[in-house]
């Protein structure tokens, strides 16, 4: 093909779309509204809350603990640090990063699901975790928090359900204080494509019936896997940091890339 006839092709399919826009308009592998996403996503958390953090156990035999784990170790927090847990959900990074210090920092908790907050509030409560936490009902793509107010901002499994990657990134540079952090736990790209017919084979096949057995939704884990595969790689996830006005972004594999972890710096 030529390279006029390569441009020819590109017209007739219309101009190309960022990855920001391929996943503001998915609903896992459905085309929706980009107006329509939140809504569609809102109804599933509704719908999983009360199961969430057993069938987290379930799904990765456990292994979203040593994950979550990872993503503390890497912000190495130091008691009187002030944190948003963005997209927080029952709020099982927040108690981990206040058992670690001992109650020894302020977390605010944003999640735009208010059953999550209801778990979550109420799971912090039996540990005893009441003033340390702050929940509060709230878009990533516009945080209810005042601009430079934040030492570090943590997020885990949140950002494939926001429909503006960009705007909750532009979000978290807003609201971190200069010198602030970001860490990402995310799923990703496996970095062993010889295990990917495998890893496959367990999301589609084994996770959506998993999900409805324990939880009575297939539907809803049909729609996590999906969105899993429509998230942007390491490489591209990096990028949109950088595009964002992160500095010295840097990411990790865990688990041979089922999972990653972004870093970036406002400096």
């Amino acid at each position: 093909m030529t390279s006029s006839s390569r441009a020819e092709s590109r017209a007739e399919r219309g101009p190309e779309r960022s990855a920001a826009d391929v996943l503001a308009s998915s609903f896992g592998f459905r085309s929706v509204d980009p107006a329509e996403k939140g809504r569609l996503v809102g109804a599933v958390f509704a719908r999983v809350a009360r199961r969430y953090d057993l069938m987290n156990d379930l799904m990765s035999l456990g292994v979203h603990r040593l994950w979550k784990e990872s993503l503390l170790d890497w912000l190495y927090p130091r008691p009187g640090l002030r944190v948003l847990d963005l997209a927080g959900g029952t709020g099982d990074v927040a108690v981990r990063l206040l058992r670690r210090l001992e109650g020894r920092a302020r977390v605010v908790l944003v999640d735009a699901s208010p059953e999550m907050l209801r778990v979550g509030r109420d799971r912090a409560m039996d540990e005893g975790w009441l003033a340390e936490i702050r929940w509060i009902a709230g878009d990533a793509q516009a945080i209810p928090c005042p601009s430079r107010s934040f030492d570090a901002v943590t997020m885990a499994f949140g950002l494939r359900n926001v429909p503006r990657i960009e705007r909750a990134l532009a979000e978290v540079l807003r609201v971190l204080k200069p010198g602030g952090r970001f860490l990402c736990l995310e799923f990703s790209r496996l970095t062993l494509s010889a295990l990917e017919p495998l890893y496959d084979a367990y999301s589609f096949a084994v996770l959506p019936r998993l999900g409805q057995l324990v939880a009575g939704d297939a539907a809803s884990y049909r729609y996590l896997v999906e969105s899993i595969r429509r998230f942007p790689d390491q490489e591209t996830l990096a990028r949109m940091f950088a595009e964002a006005g992160f500095s010295r972004v840097r990411w990790r594999n865990l688990s041979g890339g089922i999972a990653a972890i972004h870093s970036g710096w406002r400096l």
